[in-house]
């Protein structure tokens, strides 16, 4: 493969399919539409915890709430009140997307090994469609849902040491899931060290997340990264 000319739209390329799989991750709430019925919302409103403060901190409404509380109950096959990562690895979806194990490890953090309902929908909620508002108080604190935190949701996917910066080794195994056989080992070390040489702007041989953001600051991550049911 020659990346000399037609390198820099292959580079971006493989860039931007990271951000196609972390879709996958918005498509677990897609799933809540499935088998849900307005009557039934009553009766998950009873047994949602402090509902008026996920609304605010989600921005997500009752009925999505309720919806999203719906899914976490069907996931949840034991009744336990919460989630692992076998009830993760249920899903379709995700068994089947190459960076589905990232992506479910990024819904427990910090080494955690279950997850509560509150948990669960404030990751989901940054997966909720960006609505500009120029009349947004600009000292309010950063919504769950801003481009920024998709994108660092995305990053973390690459980042696996969590020291803020994306290795040559980091790239190169996750661009070997994405790509799979569609390139040779030769050709992966070739885009693998194209794309470091054009986002690495300190010249440090690693990419951090402010040159990962503005590798991205041309990409629409609202048709990419949010849930579709509240499109």
């Amino acid at each position: 493969m020659s990346i000399s000319l037609e390198g820099r739209s292959h580079v971006l390329q493989c860039i931007t399919k990271l951000c196609s799989h972390c879709s996958a991750t918005a498509q677990v709430a897609d799933l809540v539409t499935v088998g849900c019925r307005m009557g039934s919302y009553s009766s998950h409103v009873s047994k949602i915890e402090d509902l008026p403060g996920i609304i605010q901190e989600t921005g997500f409404t009752k009925a999505h709430i309720c919806r999203l509380y719906n899914r976490f109950e069907e996931l949840d096959k034991s009744n336990k009140g919460s989630l692992s990562r076998e009830d993760f690895q249920q899903i379709g979806e995700l068994a089947v997307n190459p960076l589905g194990d990232r992506i479910i490890n990024a819904f427990f953090p910090d080494g955690k090994q279950t997850l509560d309902f509150r948990s669960f929908i404030r990751i989901l909620a940054c997966f909720r469609p960006t609505v500009k508002n120029k009349f947004a108080d600009p000292n309010a604190p950063e919504p769950i849902n801003s481009r920024n935190n998709k994108l660092q949701f995305a990053f973390q996917l690459y980042d696996l040491d969590r020291d803020g910066k994306i290795s040559r080794e980091e790239l190169i195994q996750v661009l070997r899931m994405m790509l799979e056989a569609q390139v040779t080992d030769d050709q992966l070390e070739s885009i693998t060290d194209r794309t470091i040489q054009e986002a690495d702007l300190d010249g440090d041989g690693a990419i951090s997340f402010e040159e990962f953001r503005k590798s991205l600051e041309n990409i629409n991550l609202e048709h990419k990264m949010s849930i579709r049911f509240l499109q």
